[in-house]
């Protein structure tokens, strides 16, 4: 994971702080020959991002914390909300073969299968696909409620969950994707899904933006 780069003048602010600190802003702006105003962008990204620590009355102080440090905690308080991606779902009378076909032309690893009432009740994957398939059974007189991982065996997360749980779950488990969902009064309605591509998608954004 790359490291957050700061402006010239941003490590200049970060050396005084480290030197003087505790120390107010207008005493930073005299000691770069600055004007407060000029220094105040500066100095609201540095305690954004975690570098700084401002106390009213009393000034801002170095929190000892390195880039990598700073990233990681940002990580360690990310939600699923905003990181999931749209699940593909099927009812569980659907056959295996139109399973298969679903899988392949929508490109992905994990099928949700619902019930009636669009309530989850089991998950599919490339493996339970392939392993149906090499028998000589007719894939089109299957349903799929019949190869499938039913409830309650069924990983699942919220979107109020942290995304690093969620990623060590996918560790754990060694699935592919994990079903987002609400709760409901009868069962649970599959609102998203977290992939390993969502959990690296979030690393690389991160190093990215660093911040």
């Amino acid at each position: 994971m790359s490291t957050i780069e700061l402006s010239h003048r941003q490590d200049k602010i970060l050396q005084i702080v480290k030197d003087f600190g505790p120390i107010t802003g207008e005493s930073i702006a005299e000691k770069l020959d600055l004007t407060r105003a000029t220094l105040r962008p500066d100095l609201a990204i540095l305690t954004m991002t975690g570098f700084l620590d401002a106390r009213p009355r009393v000034g801002y102080f170095y929190t000892g914390k390195t880039s990598n440090q700073l990233l990681a905690e940002k990580l360690k308080k990310m939600l699923v909300d905003g990181h999931e991606s749209t699940p593909v779902v099927i009812n569980e009378n659907v056959s295996v073969y139109d399973a298969i076909v679903t899988v392949f032309s929508e490109d992905v690893g994990t099928l949700f299968v619902t019930d009636a009432k669009a309530h989850l009740v089991g998950v599919l994957s490339r493996k339970d696909l392939l392993r149906a398939s090499i028998g000589q059974q007719k894939l089109t007189t299957i349903p799929v409620n019949i190869i499938m991982t039913r409830m309650p065996n069924i990983t699942m997360c919220q979107k109020s969950d942290l995304l690093i749980e969620v990623a060590e779950k996918l560790i754990k488990t060694q699935i592919d994707a994990i079903p987002v969902v609400n709760k409901t009064i009868n069962g649970f309605e599959v609102v998203g899904r977290i992939t390993k591509t969502n959990i690296t998608r979030v690393l690389v954004e991160l190093a990215e933006t660093g911040v």
